[in-house]
C-alpha cells in the first residue's frame, strides 16, 4: 500500500488557489484511475484503490495547511505505513510556475505543511512532488500570494503542472520512482534525453 497526500485547505474558499495545487494532483489521481474521495478517515477524505495492481490510498486531509501532519501521521498510524511510502503533493514559492520536482526526502523549506508533516512523522524521509507557484511579485507578502488565485496566464501553466504531476505520482505508486524523477525533473543543461 502506498499513499498520496494532496496538501491544501479545506472549503470553498481555497478552492483554485496556489496553496491547494497538491490537493488538485489528487483529485486528477481520483478521477483518473476512478479511485473515488468517497469515505471519511480521521482527518480526512480518501480514496482507496489500485493502479497497475498496486494498492493505493488517496487522500485529502480536511485539516487547515499549518496542522496537517497530525492528517498525514494519523493515516500513516491506520495503515502502517513506512514514511518511504508516502508521497506528499505540494505548492513550492521556491520553484518557477509550473515547474515540478519530485524527491524522495528533504527539508520543508519554510513550508508550513511539510514542517507540520515532519514535526507529526519525526522524520523527513518521506516523498515529495514540489509544483513551483514562484515568488510574489515585490511588496506582496508570501502568506497572502499562496493563498490567492493565479493569473490566468500562470493557471495554464499550472494545469500542465498538476497533469505531470499525477503521471509522476501514478509513476511513484506501482514502484517506478526513476521514471518519476525522469518525467518530473529537469535534465542539467546539455544532457541529452
Amino acid at each position: 500500500m502506498r499513499l498520496i497526500v494532496g496538501l491544501g485547505n479545506p472549503g470553498r474558499r481555497y478552492r483554485g488557489t496556489r496553496h491547494n495545487l497538491g490537493r488538485e494532483v489528487v483529485d486528477l489521481l481520483s478521477s483518473a484511475h476512478r479511485i473515488p474521495l468517497s469515505e471519511e478517515e480521521g482527518w480526512s477524505e480518501i480514496g482507496r484503490g489500485s493502479i497497475g495492481g498496486h494498492r493505493l490510498l488517496l487522500a485529502r486531509p480536511g485539516t487547515y495547511m499549518n496542522v496537517v501532519g497530525t492528517a498525514v501521521a494519523d493515516l500513516r498510524r491506520r495503515h502502517r505505513l513506512r514514511a518511504d511510502q508516502i508521497l506528499v503533493a505540494v505548492d513550492d514559492l521556491d520553484l518557477a510556475v509550473g515547474a515540478v520536482r519530485i524527491r524522495e526526502s528533504g527539508g520543508h523549506g519554510g513550508h508550513n505543511g511539510l514542517r507540520s508533516i515532519i514535526d507529526s512523522l519525526a522524520t523527513t524521509q518521506f516523498v515529495r512532488l514540489r509544483l513551483g507557484i514562484g515568488r510574489p511579485p515585490e511588496g506582496v507578502d508570501p502568506a497572502d500570494y499562496v493563498l490567492d488565485r493565479p493569473t490566468a496566464e500562470e493557471r495554464t501553466l499550472l494545469d500542465v503542472a498538476v497533469s505531470r504531476a499525477a503521471e509522476g505520482a501514478a509513476l511513484w505508486a506501482v514502484g517506478e520512482i526513476e521514471a518519476a524523477m525522469r518525467l518530473c525533473n529537469p535534465r542539467p543543461a546539455g544532457e541529452s534525453p
